[in-house]
């Protein structure tokens, strides 16, 4: 199931992420968090990742956001 869920992140990272500048505001990228989440948390992880996109936008703080232990839409304070 982790595998079907990771194959449309791995899709882009590889065929539509190279054609556009760098632009996610934390580390790990986005498309990283969303895999590791997904790792980590199975489906509730798509829900973090589709969070963590939302949140990377101009007016957001940049800096570490690494995926937390427990369940959360929220950005991961430990990070900071």
């Amino acid at each position: 199931m982790k595998r079907i869920l990771i194959a449309p992140v791995r899709f882009y990272q590889r065929f539509i992420s190279p054609a556009f500048p760098p632009s996610c505001r934390f580390e790990p990228t986005c498309s990283n968090y969303m895999i590791q989440a997904i790792e980590k948390h199975g489906f509730k992880g798509v829900l973090m990742g589709l969070a963590r996109i939302l949140r990377c936008h101009p007016w957001s703080k940049t800096g570490k956001d690494p995926v937390p232990d427990h369940f959360s839409l929220k950005r991961n304070q430990e990070g900071e």
